[in-house]
Formats: structure tokens, sequence, C-alpha cells
């Protein structure tokens, strides 16, 4: 295999990194449009929030077709159709009058958009283009991108709908999306490169498919993450709100989130260093049970702004810290050839379980008047997370490891 110049390499992980942080920055400020949209048609919060489970969902659900299209047509190609349809999303919404042109525009047309130009498609090629060895820190350095979007853009979002009005707001968000189109240009059209042994097999991706669906440990990386995309899309859609409803000031709710993209940065960079050192299952272990402590204090101390800080700080640092170890064990364990299908097969249950987190919040607050329940049931499903990570076996499939023990050709 040709080696990149490392100028071109420094470049191709810069623009990746800035198409993360648009990709991430914009899905993280949906959550502010909540109560707006909610007062101006005089919806109630499922409604909206529906719209956002949904879009979590086809998110999840056009995953790991976005990911084959990527493994077999190049990365370039899924981003500009996925940029295009995140921009269309954003529009669409922008201009609704009823439930399902919110349902059709911020659900179906966004979530198909972020599974285009997300971590299903920019995280395998990061993996593919760097060394083995330097792997599990471009993984986290793309995650941290994400989260660097959400801090520096949720800001400017809060102040777009403060300043302007929702849907003018949605508009300006929808150039953002087509921005991300300038940064797909360093996408070339090599689909999934090799070099090693584990990836010079002529699996075909049906094969992949079947090894992988058949192996029960995969099963047990899919159902944690499921418990992470429920915890996650629920803070990022119902915390503002959450806030609110205690008595605290917007700034507060912009704070906190722009506080938990800050902190997951450095969360992102740690974890995705440890990932290439120690066992990424028991980092995972780790993660889920320091998550489950943190809500379980959040819940028990008095709110005041001091406390929400102080549990943004937390949950940021361990927020995205699962995709590095969670991508590079699917990347240890079947290899890089079919990476963005597999990996898209797991970011679906996260998908799965961000869309019952977002409608559960929803529907339990206008059920009950509080959020209570779901934050505690947040807390209970990620301590049984910790526990099951500790059965994962982290090794590559016999497959690989037979491979690994053949000499690779020059």
């Amino acid at each position: 295999m040709t080696k990149t110049p490392v100028k071109l390499l420094s470049i191709f992980v810069i623009f990746c990194c800035v198409l993360l942080a648009l990709n991430f920055g914009l899905r993280s400020s949906m959550g502010f449009l909540l109560e707006p949209i909610s007062k101006t048609f005089g919806y109630g919060r499922e409604v909206f929030a529906m719209s956002l489970a949904l879009q979590n969902l086809c998110w999840g659900l056009f995953q790991p077709a976005a990911g084959a299209l990527a493994d077999r047509y190049g990365s370039r190609k899924t981003i500009l159709i996925g940029a295009s349809l995140y921009a269309l999303g954003l529009y669409v919404t922008s201009i609704s009058e009823s439930i399902l042109g919110l349902h059709l525009g911020a659900g179906l047309l966004i979530g198909m958009g972020i599974a285009g130009t997300g971590f299903g498609i920019v995280l395998p090629a990061l993996a593919r283009a760097v060394a083995p060895e330097k792997r599990a820190f471009a993984l986290g350095l793309g995650t941290a991108a994400g989260s660097a979007g959400q801090f520096l853009l949720i800001p400017v979002a809060q102040e777009f709908i403060s300043g302007y009005g929702w849907q003018t707001a949605l508009l300006l968000m929808a150039g953002g999306a087509l921005m991300m189109m300038l940064f797909s240009s360093v996408f070339n059209e090599d689909k999934s490169s090799t070099s090693t042994a584990d990836e010079q097999s002529n699996q075909t991706l049906k094969e992949a498919i079947a090894e992988a669906t058949s192996h029960k440990h995969y099963w047990l990386l899919i159902a944690g993450f499921f418990v992470c995309g429920f915890q996650l899309a629920f803070i990022t859609v119902h915390m503002p709100a959450f806030i609110s409803d205690q008595g605290l000031d917007t700034y507060v709710a912009a704070n906190s989130l722009a506080l938990i993209g800050l902190f997951n940065i450095f969360g992102c960079l740690l974890f995705g260093s440890w990932s290439g050192k120690y066992s990424k299952k028991k980092l995972l272990g780790i993660i889920y049970l320091f998550r489950a402590i943190a809500i379980t204090i959040f819940m028990l101390v008095p709110m005041s702004e001091m406390s929400v800080y102080l549990f943004s700080m937390v949950t940021g640092f361990l927020w995205l810290a699962t995709v590095p170890p969670t991508s590079g064990l699917v990347a240890q364990m079947f290899g890089l050839k079919h990476m963005g299908t597999l990996y898209g097969i797991v970011f679906l249950n996260h998908q799965v379980g961000s869309f019952f987190g977002v409608w559960l919040g929803g529907y339990l607050f206008d059920e009950t008047g509080s959020y209570n329940v779901v934050w505690w049931l947040a807390a209970g499903i990620a301590l049984v997370t910790a526990v099951i990570h500790i059965f994962i076996d982290e090794r590559p499939v016999a497959r690989i490891r037979v491979n690994m023990e053949k000499p690779v050709s020059a």
C-alpha cells in the first residue's frame, strides 16, 4: 500500500474533524427548539420530542446503508448526499405547519443526513487512513471533533433562536449543513484500502454480516450501545427544558450543553488514547459505571447552577468516550474491510436507544409533569451495561486470528 504523504494526511484529518464538528454541533442544537416550537403550535413536548426521536431512529436505520454505500462507492459521494439531505431537513422543519411536516423534516430527512455525514462514515475512513498503531487515537480525535462542534455551535444556535426566531435559526443552520460539502473533497473514491492480512480476505458483505451477527459478543456490544444512545439523546434533547423547569435561566442550559461538549473533547482524546493501550471492554465498563454514579448523585443533591455545571463536566468527560473503544472493538474483532457496515449496525441499536430516550422523556413528562423516572431509568440501565461488558470477548474472530499467523505479502 502506498503511504499517504504526511501533509496530505494532516489535511485529511483536519477536514474530517471539521466535518464532524458541523455534523454533531448542528444536531446537538436541536434540543433548544423543543420549547419554542411546542409553544408556537400549542403542542405538548411529546410532539417535537417524537420528531427528534424519529431523527435518532432514522439516523440509526440508515447508518448501515450509508456505511455500505461508503464501503462500496466511496465516502465522498455518501457525504455529498448526506449533506444535501441534512440541509433539506432543516429547511423543511423551518417551513413546517403541521406535525407531519415536523416529523418529515426534523425526523426523517435530518436523520438520513446525519447518517451520511457523521461518525459511521468518517471514523472508518479515518481508521483506514492512519497506521494501525495510531488508529485508536485517530478515532478518539475524530470523536472529540464532534464534541468541539457541540461546544462551539450550541451557543451560536441558541443566539440565533433568541435573536431571529426558530424558523430563521433553522435556515441559518441549513447553510451550515451545506458547508459540509466543502469538506468532502479530501475523501477519495478508494473505498477501503487494505494492507494487512485481516483485510485481504475475499469476504463478501453478506458473509461479513453473517459472521458478525452469529458472534454473541457482537450482540453484547450492541446491547451496551443501546444504553449509550438512550442516555445521550435524552440529555441532549430534554436537558434545556429540565433545567428551565427547575427555575434556572436559559443561559444555564446553554452553558450546560457547551460544557458537556468541551469536557467531552478531553474524554474522547483520553479514552481514544487508552483504547490503543488497554482493554477496550474494560474501558467501556468503567464509562458506564461512572455514568450511573454521576446521574445518581445529580438526582440526589439540591439543584443549583453549580450542581448542573459539575454534572455537565463529569457527563461530558464520559459523553462520547464510548465511541473510540466501541468502534475500535468492531475493527479489532472483524477487521476494516466492512467496518462501515458493521459499525453501522452497532450504531443502529445506539439510535434505537436514542429514540426511546427522547420519546420516553417527552411522553413521561406530559404524563407526570416530571423527568425523574427517566433519569433514574438511565442510571439503572447504565449500571447493568457496565456488568454486560465484563463478558465480552474482544479477541479478533477466528478467521482473522488464522490470517494474522500467515505471512503478509509485500
